[in-house]
């Protein structure tokens, strides 16, 4: 028997897992198939995989001739000292019988007079080919190759079981799976325009890569054992979409990209286990009103095997093409890539819908197995939360039967997760408020706390929860992943050249006070705990006080704050005042007390960092003189305000490219240059000034005197959005001579802004406009982010 290839005879009946190895190689050869360019070599080449699948000694293909009257093999293996066999579609053989009656064939021994009269009182084994070679026919299973409105197009003969044995069930549904594939591949060259002869030639009639490439790229697949699109993407640089695209055109079905954001269809996926989808190479993923939309590798064959309609018997159903790797990772998204924690989908499955009013009824009466099913679908939520890179996960229960909708915050955009029974939604508010010790019976007010996930799960990672009471009786949860990282360095931080010069300057002094500011989730913390980490020396002692404590840094004492405990940031900051410090980084000035004394700190030869909540640099300003502070005191210590947001970044996958017009480039330089109007370079000379800042971004940004900007596109790499990952904007405003001249007079925010740009500041929007023309983002994610 051969090892490789999992022997279809009847003790792999009851072997489920040689059942799937079986598909999966069957799949194999069906791939090889598809990605064919020329039938007759490549089902020379491929006859010994087929006949090695099958444990089989040989394999004869046949063809219908060209009068339909005949059948005419195209492939023998064992027979290529001989002629072409002919046969006519009558009941005189076996492979006639097949072909006219289209029924299948699985005869023990063809030399059993009897077994075959059973078949037809007119069969015959044809033994003249026996007797010139001295081979023994002994089994034959025998398929026809007919297209989906039953025309007969061919016929499949796989001859003698190496293991000498008749041919099993799991045989003959593999060989019928076989003729489909053949099927395909049969009508698709009959209905092809001339010179596409494989699913992927449309890569060529696109010029995605030359005729010479993809023979290469075959040969290459075909040598080395691999799967076509591997060698393609990995080898020739190929895109998968356009991959994608070329499928699209073989089978005439839509190409559907991998999206991560998809919503689990658990409805859909309830008795589907994805070892079985991943060997049919199907899975269903959403429903529509167009129907159940099912996403194939090979729609034509799962179409034609009619399996889904069985599935899904009273939904119209709709396919989907995609490529094998695109296929696997909707299978990961689906069921999980962890091994070792269930899918979603199977916990799900395994909660089952629950009684209609158990939404009303409180999470411990739940029943021990759906509660354990329940702990574990939690973990799972948290785990994949983490693994997508999501910043927070949002929980957000509805009345009555409605489903408990969970979302994850993904670069600073909220996208579906999955849907919750309504059964359940009670318990699994319960289940978090357990995990964070909060009061599972108090549903009236807001509550707050944390999870130290490595208690229950695999992950070393912390969650902020809050839960927040809402209309109908029902509850939020909002849980922010605290994942204990590493500080980035200052260098990788996005600054431009000149903020990076003025920061570096700035947190160089002994002493002093020096704020960050942004709203919530700007990446304040982050830039900070950067800042200490470029000032992170031996000889230096940090404190800090935070609330959470999310980064940590090696040197550094790190206080975490305890309200409950009486332990808030004023007070703490008093602490550390008598803890001998060179620096102290505050959490977060919010009131008069912990301001008052880290300028205080600050003016008594220790240097003090903080976070504000305010929108600009020059508005901190005025915040801080409103909460009380002395503006003499404050203007001594201050040495600088760093304001900060987070913009969605171009992916670096599809961004396109493109000129823009005089007028776009007008219109950029325009809005630019608004920021510089109350500067004194601009009153004196207003066209000086804009031609000077044009003469710059043309010496640092353009090329022959073109600028090239660019817009999102999208890909599968960013689901579709056009933009990946984050980027920084800055605007820096160092406590010069005349800044602290302005705060020492109460001065308006626009002079202290005019001030500021004539020191050398540059806005959020002008940082964001540098960063539009470098191709890192683009203006809308610069409008979305800057108020003004």
């Amino acid at each position: 028997m051969n090892a490789a290839h999992p022997t279809p005879d009847s003790s792999a009946q009851g072997d489920v897992n040689s059942r799937l190895l079986f598909f999966k190689n069957l799949q194999a050869v069906t791939n090889k198939i598809h990605a064919t360019s020329n039938i007759d070599e490549i089902m020379l080449e491929l006859s010994q995989d087929i006949c090695n699948l099958f444990n089989a000694d040989r394999l004869t293909i046949y063809t219908v001739s060209e009068d339909r009257s005949s059948i005419v093999s195209k492939v023998k293996t064992g027979l290529n000292s001989f002629k072409d066999l002919k046969l006519p579609i009558t009941e005189q053989s076996v492979a006639g019988y097949v072909a006219m009656t289209q029924k299948m064939a699985n005869i023990r021994d063809v030399y059993d007079d009897v077994e075959l009269k059973a078949y037809s009182p007119k069969m015959n084994f044809l033994q003249e080919v026996d007797k010139r070679t001295g081979y023994r026919t002994k089994q034959m299973l025998v398929a026809p190759i007919s297209d989906g409105e039953g025309a007969l197009l061919g016929v499949v003969q796989i001859i003698n079981n190496r293991d000498d044995v008749p041919f099993a069930a799991v045989a003959e549904e593999g060989v019928q799976g076989l003729a489909q594939t053949l099927a395909i591949a049969f009508t698709q060259r009959q209905k092809a325009v001339p010179g596409v002869r494989s699913k992927y030639d449309g890569l060529v009639s696109d010029a995605v890569i030359s005729a010479a490439e993809l023979d290469l790229a075959q040969r290459s697949a075909r040598r080395k054992g691999l799967d076509l699109e591997e060698v393609l993407v990995k080898e020739f640089q190929v895109k998968p979409a356009a991959i994608g695209q070329a499928l699209a055109k073989y089978f005439g079905d839509p190409y559907e990209p991998y999206r991560s954001e998809r919503v689990k269809p658990i409805d859909l996926l309830r008795n589907l286990k994805r070892d079985y989808l991943e060997s049919q190479q199907w899975v269903p993923v959403e429903e529509t009103r167009e129907g159940v939309v099912v996403v194939a590798t090979d729609p034509e064959r799962v179409r034609n095997s009619r399996v889904v309609n069985n599935i899904f018997p009273k939904s119209k159903v709709v396919y989907r093409v995609t490529t094998n790797r695109e296929f696997l990772q909707v299978l990961d998204h689906f069921f999980g890539a962890l091994a070792d924690v269930a899918s979603v989908g199977d916990l799900l499955s395994d909660l089952g819908d629950g009684d209609d009013e158990a939404g009303d009824v409180v999470g411990d009466d739940v029943s021990a197995a759906a509660e354990n099913e329940l702990v574990k679908l939690v973990n799972k939520i948290i785990i994949e939360a983490y693994q997508q890179g999501a910043s927070d996960i949002h929980i957000e229960p509805r009345p009555g039967k409605e489903k408990t909708l969970i979302r994850f915050r993904k670069d600073g955009s909220l996208v579906p997760y999955i849907e919750i029974p309504a059964s359940y939604r009670n318990a699994l508010i319960a289940r978090l408020k357990i995990m964070c010790d909060l009061d599972i019976s108090e549903k009236r007010k807001p509550q707050d706390g944390k999870i130290k996930f490595k208690k229950y799960g695999p992950l070393d990672i912390e969650l902020r929860v809050a839960t927040i009471p809402t209309a109908g009786g029902m509850e939020d949860v909002v849980m922010r992943i605290l994942a204990a990282g590493e500080p980035i360095p200052l260098d990788s931080l996005g600054l431009t050249p000149h903020n990076h010069e003025t920061l570096k300057s700035i947190i160089s002094k002994p002493y002093g006070l020096f704020f960050v500011c942004g709203p919530t989730g700007s990446g304040k913390t982050t830039t900070l705990h950067s800042i200490l980490g470029h000032i992170n020396t031996p000889d230096t002692k940090i404190w800090t006080a935070e609330d959470p404590v999310e980064i940590t840094q090696k040197g550094l004492r790190q206080v975490q704050i305890n309200k409950k405990a009486g332990l808030d940031f004023a007070t703490v900051m008093r602490s550390f005042l008598r803890a001998d410090p060179d620096v102290i980084m505050v959490g977060e000035m919010r009131d008069a007390e912990t301001t008052g004394i880290g300028i205080e700190a600050s003016l008594t030869g220790h240097l003090v960092f903080a976070t504000l909540h305010t929108n600009s640099a020059p508005e901190s300003v005025i915040r801080l003189l409103d909460m009380g502070m002395d503006p003499f005191n404050f203007a001594d210590a201050l040495l600088g305000i760093l304001a900060q947001r987070l913009a969605k970044r171009l992916c670096k996958e599809c961004k396109e490219a493109y000129q823009p017009s005089p007028e776009d480039m007008k219109r950029l330089l325009t809005e630019y240059c608004e920021e510089l109007t109350n500067t004194d370079s601009w009153k004196k000379d207003p066209k000086g000034s804009y031609e000077a800042v044009y003469r710059d971004w043309n010496s640092r940004y353009a090329k022959d005197g073109q600028f090239t900007l660019y817009r999102p596109k999208g890909c599968p790499v960013c689901n579709d959005t056009g933009y990946k990952g984050r980027v920084g904007l800055h605007e820096l405003m160092a406590g010069t001579d005349g800044v602290k001249k302005l705060i020492q007079e109460h001065a308006r925010v626009a002079e202290l802004v005019a001030c500021a740009l004539n020191d050398g500041m540059r806005t959020l929007k002008m940082d964001g406009i540098d960063k539009v023309l470098q191709g890192i983002t683009d203006m809308k994610q610069v409008h979305a982010v800057c108020i003004k």
